[in-house]
């Protein structure tokens, strides 16, 4: 074929399209009737004559099927485009029986839609399947489908579906048989593409609809509850009010001053950040906090968790378009489920979590691609982006992933021994590749792990199962409180049509029955695992979770929506009896759960409420399938219901409310007040004496004793609730803390929001309401401790009042706590003091959670008191009674009063302070600073022990060691010597290696396999069109498409 001929075909090919374009339709589809072909215009001829070329080849194809199988030789499933039947053809040729606003939406113009019909004639017909009947595909009830969205080429490129992808060894005869291409035997594609479009919706629009109708519910909610900057209120709740907002703050405040990002010394008396950040901030989207400004931090986390909750419905909609290869509209509507469900609307202020949620789809989408198409780099890259977003989520996903898996290999069925093999080590390699992706924060993390409360493995020894499978059904329910607390409740809400849907799904007989049981044991075991403490217990990384169960349950979440598609696919060919038992099948459920159910959660309203919405849908149903209606109406109409639905559901069980004003009240002048201290002050610690939380330090930047995290020392703990501070399982906090206390913990200086008539502190400066006063008597950070601190000093003791006296004791100084007298009464303990002074109580009975103290007119309450820390009373005159009262049971408090004396104090203070520390650099990874040693001995640094530290004395490496439990220190000779010390956390430069190794295998990995896939590819007619006619190969095509 010469230049000519071809610049002849393609000036009629375009004169065709520009009156397909104009609506102009050949004269056969006016009138129904074969027009003679002297009647006929040059580009119908030339349609007609395309067509016949169509039916030629078609027929050709078919013989030489029939004479392949009568030599016994296997046929391949996946028929070529130019082999297709003649109507399908000419269709993906012309696009002749568009609307205008499709040929618009596929072709901006005619001479683009040209080329795009001409690649789609060579695409293959098992990726593009034809048919499919969906809400939102206004084609007039075509039954076929008219598959002309499917072939744009901004949707679907060259390199997405070109040979290179899908080449002839990749895809061959053995792998790839009809039987597993036909509608009974393949599970993930049992619809056909559906990309017919019309009216004012296009089938793209479901992904845009996913992501922006969460979004919007959540702002119109915001809007409603005042939450800034529609008000004064915020989001912040529970962990993201103690833990994640403070943690943000630190996070920014580093990386806007230049500070490590590996230790903090503004929380817990110093931690390892790296472990913070892995557990808490590794999301690659938090670095976007940089370019907020410090005031609007709370916003930023806010409306980050819009931004990612929207993102979640959009993944789980594209994960829809592509596991069932169809562009329907209703994709927009599971999207927007998984995005507004039960889960999130319990735990979307856990923004760490939330990146997982997101990735989910895309990670079940990669190991799909990985089992079918031998293709991993989707799933090992989004896995390893999950595992470095948050580990610990990622290890559910991890879980599951084995597990569905092998649920791949059971549905593809007819693998070879050969085939099983590479299946299974491309799953591990490119698993294990994409956490050794993630190792430069995983491996710090799991050395931080060590020395927390969570190191600890106590694996159940009996069975126990929590509730029934009936009962957490019925959490499928709408508008029920979700369960955050220590309950074991799944949240599973993700709309209540699921009960007609999942019924649906196993009636529905274009599903094979091989994936309805698959699945539908997967749900199995997530009920099992919901319920059964074993299973629940393995599930959350070998630990029982402290609140907010089933934290898998966005899991569960994802099959249950995701089965409910497949039935919804099939709606046009579900009969309407079909439809009708399920819709009273799921009102029955609904009616034996108001009477069964007798949870709390479930107000006698939400019953009412779940039916009326059943009814809806199945109106909805019926509406869409009449023949009459609008697809367009019907889609628009759905979304609606599908957006009121979930946003009630948001409304009514999530999103409550703090004042944001309380939450920064005094942040502006504790700010003031801390930030110049650190100035030629040497080292020092701050202590927030009516702090808002044990995290206080990390929201406003400055060092400090307290820290709440998953990552605390449980050597700390311990010690804080000896000395009688408050001490948890993921918490430590200076509540409680006397004098002595701040003296051994380098506390300086402290905030108060009054002033204070202790004559002990001193007035240093305020601002506004608040208040810094400086402690007389406190060491430095290090100093040289005698030997009988270390071997003398008794910490077992029951009564940490006694534990302190023992302490002064040991160094020959009086005691800092003199017992007062006073009386206990059944609930209650009161004593009068004799004098001013500070007073503390001890409460012997550590079964007591919550006390009320009253001092005259002022109360005051102390709760978690079990954690072992002494009520402080303050300062007190002589003669004001006080009284605490057990308001957690009857039982005796069995409490005992003490009063401060600063004698003790000076004492311990002048023996311990004869050698210190001097710190001449403080920087938040490197420390240094001079010592004299005197005779030598041992320095004492109140610095919580951590393997990363590593000091030199005089420039020679010496070995830190753990004292008193917790702390650290080191052995020096006598004389004057000088110390340095580095932080490097354990693990990251190992991490590091690893991670820069996978990243160089992941790359190799992707180069290596492009480039057998472009050497392994055959040439295709259009190929050999494009050497005729440029002399050139397929490459050239797109630069000359561009032109």
């Amino acid at each position: 074929m010469d230049r000519d001929e071809i610049s002849g075909i393609s000036r009629e090919f375009e004169e065709v399209l520009e009156q397909v374009s104009a609506g102009i339709q050949p004269a056969e589809q006016v009138t129904g009737q074969p027009v003679p072909d002297e009647k006929l215009s040059g580009q119908q001829s030339f349609e007609k004559n395309a067509a016949a070329r169509a039916v030629q080849e078609q027929s050709a194809s078919s013989q030489g099927a029939r004479e392949q199988q009568e030599a016994g030789q296997p046929v391949s499933g996946r028929i070529k485009a130019w082999k297709q039947p003649q109507d399908k053809a000419v269709k993906e040729l012309f696009y002749a029986q568009e609307p205008d606003s499709c040929q618009k939406e596929h072709n901006g113009e005619n001479r683009t839609a040209g080329k795009a019909a001409k690649e789609n004639e060579y695409r293959d017909d098992g990726e593009v399947n034809g048919g499919g009947n969906n809400v939102g595909n206004n084609n007039g009830g075509n039954n076929g489908g008219d598959n002309s969205e499917e072939y744009n080429t901004e949707e679907y490129s060259e390199e997405e579906y070109s040979q290179e992808e899908y080449s002839d060894e990749e895809y061959n005869e053995e792998e790839y048989s009809d039987e597993e291409y036909s509608d009974e035997g393949e599970y993930s594609v049992g619809r056909e593409e559906s990309t017919r479009c019309g009216g004012i919706l296009h089938p793209s629009d479901g992904l845009i609809a996913a992501f922006f109708i969460p979004v919007i519910v959540l702002v119109v909610i915001f809007a409603q509850r005042g939450i800034f900057p529609f008000g004064q209120e915020s989001f912040l709740r529970t962990d993201m009010y103690h833990q994640y907002a403070p943690f943000f703050s630190e996070f920014h405040h580093k990386l806007r001053t230049g500070g490590s990002l590996l230790y903090s010394w503004d929380i817990g008396m110093g931690v390892n950040f790296a472990a913070l950040y892995a557990y808490y901030l590794a999301s690659p989207l938090n670095w976007l906090v940089m370019l907020c400004p410090k005031e609007y931090i709370i916003e930023f986390m806010t409306y980050m968790i819009v931004f990612k909750t929207g993102l979640s419905g959009l993944t789980f909609s594209w994960y829809l378009k592509k596991h069932n290869r169809t562009s329907d509209f209703g994709v927009g509507f599971f999207g927007i489920f998984y995005a507004l469900s039960g889960y999130m609307a319990a735990y979307s202020w856990n923004i760490m979590w939330l990146d997982c949620i997101l990735l989910f789809p895309l990670i079940m989408l990669g190991l799909e691609k990985l089992v079918k198409e031998k293709k991993g780099m989707l799933y090992c890259v989004t896995l390893g982006l999950s595992i470095l977003s948050n580990y610990y989520i990622s290890i559910m996903i991890c879980l599951f992933m084995v597990i569905y898996f092998i649920c791949l290999l059971i549905l593809e069925g007819k693998r070879r021994a050969r085939d099983f093999f590479i299946s299974l080590v491309q799953f591990g390699g490119y698993s294990l590749i994409a956490g050794a992706l993630a190792a430069f924060v995983l491996l710090p993390e799991i050395a931080a792990l060590q020395s927390t409360a969570s190191g600890d493995f106590n694996f159940p020894k009996t069975y126990e199962m929590y509730f029934s499978i009936f009962d957490m059904l019925a959490r499928h329910i709408g508008n029920v409180q979700t369960e955050t607390g220590l309950e074991h409740w799944p949240n599973i809400y993700c709309g209540v049509a699921v009960f007609m849907f999942f019924l649906l799904y196993l009636a529905c007989k274009k599903i094979p029955v091989k994936e309805k049981a698959v699945f539908c044991g997967l749900l199995l075991l997530f009920f099992a695992s919901f319920s059964i403490n074993v299973l629940n217990f393995i599930w959350h990384g070998f630990h029982y979770p402290n609140s907010l169960p089933c934290r898998q349950s966005f899991i569960y979440i994802f099959l249950i929506l995701s089965m409910c598609y497949r039935a919804y696919m099939h709606l046009e060919e579900t009969p309407k009896k079909h439809i009708a038992a399920a819709f009273w099948g799921s009102v029955c459920y609904v009616l034996l759960a108001q009477k069964l159910v007798t949870d709390k959660a479930f107000h006698f309203i939400v019953f009412y409420v779940a039916i009326l919405f059943l009814a809806i849908y199945a109106g909805l149903i019926y509406f869409y399938k009449n023949p009459r209606r609008s697809r367009t109406a019907a889609a628009l109409l759905t979304l609606a219901v599908v957006a009121v639905e979930a946003a009630v559901n948001m409304t009514v069980t999530s999103i409550t409310t703090t004042s944001r004003s309380a939450y920064k009240s005094d942040n502006e002048g504790v700010i003031e007040l801390t930030g110049d201290l650190r100035t030629g002050n040497g080292f020092y610690r701050v202590d927030k004496v009516d702090a808002r939380t044990k995290n206080d330090g990390a929201w406003m930047n400055f060092p400090s004793v307290s820290l709440f995290s998953s990552v605390a020392n449980a050597d700390m703990t311990a010690f804080f609730k000896e000395v009688g501070c408050e001490g948890s399982t993921n918490a430590y906090s200076s509540v409680g803390s006397t004098p002595l206390v701040d003296s051994l913990f380098s506390v300086r200086y402290s905030l108060y929001n009054s002033r204070q008539e202790n004559p002990r502190i001193q007035l240093k400066e305020f601002s506004g309401e608040t208040f810094l006063y400086e402690n007389p008597y406190t060491l430095p950070l290090g100093f040289m401790m005698p030997d009988i601190m270390e071997t003398g000093w008794k910490r077992d003791l029951p009564n940490p009042a006694d534990v302190q006296n023992n302490l002064c004791d040991a160094l020959d100084a009086p005691p800092v706590l003199e017992s007062v007298l006073g009386e206990n009464n059944a609930k209650t303990f009161s004593f009068t003091p004799e004098e001013d002074g500070e007073y503390y109580i001890c409460v012997m009975n550590h079964q007591v959670k919550s006390v009320k103290m009253t001092v005259g007119e002022t109360t005051k309450t102390f709760d978690s008191l079990n954690r072992g820390y002494l009520v402080e009373t303050g300062y007190l005159k002589a003669g004001e009674t006080v009284t605490l009262e057990n308001k957690d049971n009857s039982d005796e408090l069995n409490a005992e009063a003490y009063l401060f004396r600063e004698e003790g104090l000076k004492a311990v203070y002048e023996r311990l302070n004869g050698n210190p520390f001097i710190l001449g650099v403080w920087d938040d990874d490197y420390l240094e600073g001079n010592v004299d040693a005197g005779e030598g001995g041992t320095m004492f640094l109140s610095i919580p022990y951590d393997k990363g530290w590593t000091a030199t004395v005089d420039g020679n490496p010496v070995t830190l060691r753990k004292m008193l439990g917790t702390f650290s220190g080191l052995e020096l000779p006598e004389g004057r010597h000088t110390i340095v010390l580095t932080y490097m956390p354990e693990g990251l430069k190992m991490g590091a290696v690893i991670s820069a190794a996978a990243l160089a295998l992941l790359l190799m990995l992707a180069v290596g396999g492009w480039l057998i896939r472009k050497k392994s590819r055959k040439p295709t007619p259009y190929d050999r069109l494009d050497e005729e006619w440029h002399g050139e190969a397929f490459p050239k095509r797109k630069h000359i498409q561009n032109k």
